[in-house]
């Protein structure tokens, strides 16, 4: 298995690091965006950012959708859903059948 080279950025706000992929994400903005409640602070980054993307930043907008129609967002995985049915039953939601 060949390894990537990783290159040093910066992004807009200066702060520096490495990637090996094309991904434009900053490790360090995106911990500091990181909600520190909430259902979407259970999420991995990547997850987190498809349901902002489509404009799911709460629990009754996400109740509108199946479990199919959310794992075709991308950047979700099938490991993020048992977290979000979880949340959804503790507010009395669910997925759409």
């Amino acid at each position: 298995m060949a390894s990537s080279e990783k290159t040093l950025r910066t992004c807009n706000k200066g702060h520096n690091y490495y990637k090996s992929s094309e991904c434009p994400t900053c490790p360090t903005c995106e911990q500091e965006r990181k909600p520190i409640e909430g259902f979407l602070s259970l999420l991995s980054a990547p997850a987190r950012r498809a349901l902002e993307n489509n404009g799911i930043t709460s629990l009754q907008k996400l109740s509108t959708y199946s479990e199919k129609e959310i794992l075709q967002f991308h950047g979700m995985g099938p490991a993020s859903i048992p977290k979000l049915r979880d949340a959804l039953e503790e507010s009395g939601l669910s997925f759409r059948n």
